[in-house]
């Protein structure tokens, strides 16, 4: 799966910042007791909720892959709509796209 173009100028610009960033993503992804469908749509509902839409695409389709349908992709991202508002609904086209490639 393809990530954004932040996170490949990260990695190539970056690579050993970007090493110890991906060590602590994968023992915090270890830590984790939420199955793995779970952990996508959560994750999906908070870079909704803080606008990260760069992250959308890539995590989107970690959720499909791990089982999300797409209504379960919709409702992560509408979560949010009661605790911080409309600004999650800009979400929606960027993951709704990325779902459906």
């Amino acid at each position: 799966m393809k990530v954004s173009k932040a996170f490949e100028t990260f990695a190539s610009e970056a690579p050993v910042y970007q090493s110890v960033w991906m060590e602590t993503v994968q023992k915090l992804d270890a830590a984790s007791k939420l199955d793995k469908k779970t952990e996508e749509l959560a994750y999906l509902a908070v870079l909704s909720a803080t606008r990260l839409e760069s992250g959308i695409p890539f995590h989107t389709k970690m959720a499909k892959a791990h089982g999300a349908t797409r209504e379960e992709v919709i409702s992560s991202i509408l979560v949010g709509l009661p605790a911080v508002g409309s600004c999650v609904v800009g979400a929606l086209p960027v993951a709704l796209s990325a779902y459906d490639e």
